[in-house]
């Protein structure tokens, strides 16, 4: 087996292994959360895990989607996409599915629900008609915005004042947020993420080292459950393995067409110097030929010749044919015979034939 065949049977199985990964990685989790410690559910192989104390909760629901997406719906604000989920530190992050988070915030409440923001920044939305004329570092929101209006949020008051009366104050008020959210210049709020927490049940001092969850079914308290499990590859690791296994797969098929390209020039440029070097031996054949081999004119000339006449069919053994140009003799053709075999021939074709070979064409005796 060629080096290159045994790349490309590598790259197959690589392959092979990114798509069991996906499959095999989801297979491993349960089919559905339990309230228990011990069952942590993953909607997909680069989602985040469901676990306690998200189960099954009254006051909103974790879960996944058709399409292996994990979204909290919350009662008075909808559903989000979870972008993460800090079980030490007791973070959730999410985004909208529609990437509006502006138009989300509008009406986001989180009452009754465990969550609560870690921080909050207070926004001012406005809007300006298209008329008005602002600086390009202004920034609007594209989903609020129409043909006719257009929406901006900042929390710099500055700014704030520096629009008005140009532009009306649609709503004030205070956005969940983590330090990294907060921006003095206007933003667009698309691309940001909701820092919520949550404080209840407290599962900081379990998390580090081992599981989390209730003490029994009718105790609010919890206890740590033993060390965690190691049955599951976090997210990380999961997107991390299968970058790499994507960087080997594209790596050592690139190398293997680079060699199968490299093989090829070589073979069609041994190929070439072969063909070369063939090219100038045949035509170095002929002028050896008749510098060795060929006759001269007065030799040649020393050789009977006659017209046919009406006759046309020469004497002897010959046909009607000259086997050299295979054109039928005519009664004004003048033939030429080769001395000893008799074999004749038209004039003009025998004396040519003769200056390079020196031989008989159809019996090959030599004159030379």
């Amino acid at each position: 087996m060629t080096f290159s065949k045994q790349l490309f049977h590598l790259f197959f199985l690589l392959l092979l292994l990114l798509l069991f990964l996906f499959p095999l990685q989801h297979a491993s989790n349960p089919s559905k959360c339990s309230s228990s410690f011990s069952r942590p559910l993953r909607c997909g192989p680069l989602e985040v895990p469901i676990r306690f104390p998200f189960c099954d909760h009254a006051s909103f629901d974790l879960r996944c989607t058709d399409i292996n997406k994990t979204v909290l719906e919350l009662p008075m604000s909808g559903t989000f996409l979870v972008r993460d989920i800090d079980y030490r530190e007791q973070q959730i992050y999410i985004n909208d599915p529609g990437n509006c988070l502006a138009k989300r915030l509008l009406t986001f409440n989180i009452s009754g629900t465990p969550f609560s923001p870690r921080f909050h920044i207070f926004y001012t939305f406005l809007s300006c008609r298209n008329e008005v004329v602002l600086p390009s570092w202004y920034p609007s929101i594209p989903c609020l915005s129409n043909s006719t209006t257009s929406f901006f949020a900042t929390s710099n008051s500055v700014l704030e004042q520096s629009m008005i009366p140009a532009c009306q104050i649609v709503t004030r008020l205070h956005v969940p947020a983590d330090l990294l959210f907060g921006e003095t210049r206007f933003s667009s709020l698309s691309s940001q993420s909701l820092l919520l927490e949550w404080k209840s049940p407290n599962c900081r001092g379990c998390e580090i080292d081992s599981l989390c969850g209730f003490k029994n079914k009718t105790s609010p308290e919890v206890k740590c459950f033993g060390a965690k499990k190691r049955g599951h590859l976090s997210r990380g690791v999961v997107a991390v393995l299968i970058c790499l296994s994507i960087i080997v797969a594209v790596t050592l098929f690139a190398t293997c067409m680079a060699i199968r390209i490299y093989n090829s020039r070589r073979f069609y440029s041994q190929r070439r110097r072969n063909s070369s070097v063939s090219a100038a031996t045949i035509t170095q054949q002929p002028r050896e030929i008749m510098a060795t081999r060929g006759l001269d004119h007065s030799t040649i000339e020393t050789y009977k010749k006659m017209e046919l006449g009406e006759s046309i069919r020469p004497p002897g053994t010959n046909g009607i044919v000259c086997p050299i140009c295979l054109s039928e003799y005519a009664r004004t053709d003048t033939v030429r015979f080769i001395p000893e075999c008799e074999h004749c021939f038209h004039v003009e074709c025998i004396d040519v034939w003769l200056k390079m070979h020196g031989s008989c064409p159809v019996c090959r005796n030599s004159r030379a």
